[in-house]
């Protein structure tokens, strides 16, 4: 799977299981650290574990695995690690906190109707 096939996978997976504004951000032109960065917020701290939960075990469904987990869903926050791919699910709180989106303000956003293609 490629890195925007990742991306696109889980962001469907996170909006599928009611994840709230998730994004993709193309941040490969930014850094060395990955290609993407997905984006999203759960209403709750059980929310965050499960739609951590969901993005992890259908990637690995897929055949991708973690090449790390961090963060503690009880308090708000997760991150995936896929190498080209990092995934973000946050607490409404822990989000507007961290601020990625404003972090990574010059990263192309890739439209999330893309999603479903």
């Amino acid at each position: 799977m490629t890195g925007i096939e990742l991306a696109k996978a889980a962001a469907q997976v996170l909006d599928d299981k009611l994840g709230v504004d998730v994004k993709i951000l193309k941040v490969e032109d930014l850094t060395i650290l990955t290609d993407y960065f997905v984006i999203a917020s759960g209403t709750s701290n059980t929310q965050v574990r499960a739609l951590a939960d969901e993005v992890e075990q259908y990637l690995e469904k897929s055949g991708a695995k973690p090449r790390g987990i961090e963060g503690n869903p009880d308090g708000g926050w997760v991150l995936l690690d896929y190498g080209t791919v990092i995934i973000h699910v946050f607490h409404a709180q822990a989000r507007e906190f961290y601020s990625l989106e404003r972090l990574w303000a010059d990263a192309k956003q890739i439209d999330t109707e893309m999603i479903t293609d």
